[in-house]
């Protein structure tokens, strides 16, 4: 499917290219970036912060879709096509975005692919003990990325290299936003590292996929969890639920996690089937689902980082 609409874009891309400008000529000089999902989209927002260059930024996965299950528009594909700047993460759900890029007119422009940038610090999924699903047979990447403070940091320092690039009149600007950003970065970060040393707990348990392996990773938490982040399955077998419960009795779990949104079947059945049956279930934002709605209601990416630090803190007391 995803295929075929990049077979019609491509078709409309050759009739929009009389009117489509590439680079920053377009709408009286106005710099346009595009980005692919929402910690993206803030990162650059705050990067920008008043927008001296008054650039035009769009978030394509705006309406709730995941990373997983995205299919692109012709005119997200258009929008592609004349930007300066494209950031996308860069795994196998963005697979369509190679044919976009090929196609475009704007050869030109700044790509930034989030898991290029980190290089050998991206991690392949992996299935742990529990867990269900079938190894595969190449190494597929965890593309969550932007759930680590640490991976942040490096990123925005990437986007605010090259908005300076692309704006060299506004670096100066740039650069004083990114430094004040990345501060803040910093002190989430440790702000993590303080909760999880003084926690009696050092491991979560999600009844759900398991999109945190790179914040689980950063300071040093074992987990178990019913799917891989990238699982398409939403359905537990008694073998996966019967271990799962059995971890939440063995590690003495006060909660058992999830990630956002209203089902949370598995991991009630979970709790139910342990001996105490008393564990809260808590969720931790993988961000995975912010919309525009929620952006212009203030919602941000530090902010929810902040949010699901105070879940962590409960979850590992």
């Amino acid at each position: 499917m995803k295929r075929m609409i990049l077979i019609l874009a491509v078709a409309m891309l050759a009739v929009g290219c009389l009117t489509a400008c590439a680079g920053n000529n377009d709408d009286n000089g106005k710099i346009k970036i595009v980005t692919t999902i929402f910690p993206e989209y803030d990162w650059v927002m705050n990067i920008l912060g008043d927008n001296p260059g008054g650039a035009e930024v769009t978030m394509l996965l705006d309406s709730g879709v995941d990373l997983h299950s995205f299919q692109p528009t012709a005119e997200d594909i258009l929008k592609i096509a004349s930007c300066d700047m494209f950031i996308y993460v860069g795994g196998e759900s963005d697979a369509w975005v190679e044919d976009a890029l090929r196609n475009a007119q704007n050869k030109n422009r700044v790509v930034i692919n989030l898991l290029e940038v980190l290089g050998d610090k991206v991690k392949e999924e992996e299935l742990v003990e529990g867990m269900q699903g079938e190894e595969e047979e190449e190494p597929e990447y965890d593309e969550h990325v932007w759930l680590s403070l640490k991976n942040a940091d490096i990123l925005t320092s990437a986007i605010g290299e090259k908005l300076a690039q692309i704006d060299p009149d506004n670096k100066g600007v740039y650069a004083s936003n990114l430094f004040q950003y990345k501060k803040k970065l910093k002190d989430l970060d440790e702000a993590y590292q303080s909760v999880v040393n003084q926690a009696s707990v050092k491991t979560l348990l999600f009844g759900d996929r398991f999109p945190f392996r790179y914040l689980t990773d950063d300071y040093n938490l074992s987990y178990y969890a019913a799917f891989i982040g990238c699982s398409a399955e939403t359905e537990a077998s008694f073998e996966t639920i019967a271990f799962l419960s059995k971890k939440v009795d063995e590690c003495s779990l006060h909660a058992v996690m999830t990630i956002e949104g209203t089902n949370h079947r598995i991991a009630e059945t979970i709790v139910q089937n342990t001996t105490t049956k008393d564990q809260k279930i808590l969720s931790l934002d993988s961000m995975q689902s912010v919309t525009v709605t929620d952006v212009k209601n203030g919602v941000t990416y530090i902010g929810i980082m902040e949010k699901n630090l105070d879940v962590l803190k409960e979850a590992l007391k």
